[in-house]
């Protein structure tokens, strides 16, 4: 049986952003992929502390609601992390909670597949 190849594309969606109480990734639209892997690089960070990233998924890129896949990372420089979601429907984000006091430098990227 013959196979397809599929389709895969990664999105930067923050670069060198300064990450700092509740902020928001450009939205991104997916609809084309099966599933999405979101990756969190701190490249620096101030202060200490535990941030937690909520994807969230849109039907429009304007209404987002949490679709329960969530990462937990240390505000510490040269980490990364990674979230895996499927079944997304179109638009993703990550919904990001730095803590208070704390400043983290990030590159955040999106891996879709078809």
């Amino acid at each position: 049986m013959p196979t397809s190849m599929r389709n895969a594309y990664t999105a930067v969606i923050a670069r060198g952003e300064v990450w700092e109480g509740s902020v928001c990734t450009e939205p991104y639209e997916a609809a084309w992929a099966g599933e999405a892997v979101f990756f969190v690089h701190v490249t620096h960070a101030s202060g200490a502390g535990v941030a937690v990233a909520r994807v969230q998924i849109s039907p429009d890129g304007l209404h987002w609601v949490d679709e329960g896949t969530q990462m937990q990372f240390t505000a510490q420089a040269e980490t990364l992390d990674f979230a895996r979601v499927v079944n997304f429907g179109g638009w993703l984000r990550l919904h990001v909670i730095v803590p208070s006091g704390v400043a983290i430098t990030v590159v955040a990227t999106l891996a879709l597949k078809s």
